[in-house]
């Protein structure tokens, strides 16, 4: 029998999880922060000990893992496996692999190992890897470098457009009255004062406003999601071109609370138009297993599988992403 090892390590939990062949999860561990431009400390640790409870409760060792594949935020540039290679090479398996968190994500989201993941959550992403094995990330640098959106991103749309409007440069909006009482202010006077003053910074938390004011046909709330979804939409097809992709049929995996939230649908047809356009046999998807899944199945690949059906369905059952446990933060 052989076993694999699949770490998914993000900005504030890292989950390992040992699979053995046909999908069955035999062990899991979780810990904190597995980022290490974050704190690399504290990322080293973090892994270890989510490899090691993982391993533990499967009752196996490092060498009975055939293959582990680690898919780590922050992994996106040469500067950053100079960091992460010494790192996993120290816990001294014999076959494993780094990959960015993006890329288990999209492999999770799809039945082939072609395809094409968004992800907005805290930030936003984009990822594409063609038929050939030729592979290319879009964003996930932030504003300054090209991209938009994400909590961080609309949270500040939403405040802005907020001190626009009590100027008024836009219209009333219902964000006004939303994010006077998330931000427990009386006033946007007062909110603006003291937040200008004490250089206070807007909280994530203000994203979840602009679906409030969606479901209520807010014009402002509308627009800003529509800018999203066109971003999002703009990157997808961006990758899907570069990596020559618009002639075949693949999976565009969804990834991140903004787009797997109920109240999607103010994002996907502006997703949706960018990506039709660039590649019409594209797929639209939502991802419904936990990343980590995708690393499973890279590592399965790595060792020559060709992954079967009821081995997705197994990994399904045991790693099914519950809707009622998404939440605003994702790494």
């Amino acid at each position: 029998m052989n076993y694999y090892l699949g770490v998914d390590g993000g900005g504030s939990k890292t989950l390992a999880v040992v699979s053995d062949e046909a999908g069955n999860i035999l062990g899991r561990g979780i810990s904190g922060c597995g980022n290490h431009q974050i704190n690399q400390d504290l990322a080293d640790f973090s892994i270890r000990k989510a490899v090691g409870d993982a391993l533990q409760a499967a009752n196996l060792s490092r060498d009975d893992i055939r293959f582990a594949v680690f898919g780590l935020a922050g992994a996106d540039r040469e500067a950053d496996f100079r960091i992460l290679r010494p790192m996993i090479a120290a816990m001294d398996f014999t076959n494993w692999d780094i990959v960015c968190d993006t890329v288990i994500g999209m492999r999770a989201g799809t039945r082939q190992p072609d395809g094409v993941v968004i992800i907005c959550g805290s930030g936003t992403n984009c990822f594409g890897i063609n038929a050939r094995g030729q592979s290319m990330q879009c964003g996930g640098f932030g504003y300054l470098f090209g991209d938009f959106g994400g909590g961080g991103d609309l949270s500040q749309e939403v405040f802005r457009t907020v001190i626009r409007a009590w100027e008024g440069r836009e219209e009333p909006t219902l964000l006004t009255e939303l994010t006077l009482r998330e931000l427990g202010y009386q006033t946007v006077e007062d909110m603006f004062n003291h937040c200008l003053d004490e250089g206070r910074r807007v909280p994530i938390s203000l994203a979840k406003s602009l679906f409030v004011a969606a479901d209520q046909a807010d014009r402002c709330a509308l627009e800003i999601l529509q800018h999203q979804g066109t971003e999002l939409g703009k990157s997808a097809s961006a990758v899907i071109r570069k990596l020559g992709m618009e002639q075949t049929n693949f999976d565009l995996v969804m990834v991140g609370s903004i787009l797997t939230r109920g109240q999607n649908e103010y994002l996907l047809p502006y997703i949706e138009y960018q990506v039709k356009q660039a590649a019409p046999g594209c797929t639209m998807r939502v991802l419904d297993m936990e990343p980590v899944a995708g690393a499973i199945l890279l590592a399965m690949e790595h060792n020559g599988i060709m992954v079967e059906a009821f081995v997705y369905e197994k990994l399904h059952h045991y790693l099914s992403i519950q809707r009622s446990a998404v939440q605003w933060e994702v790494d």
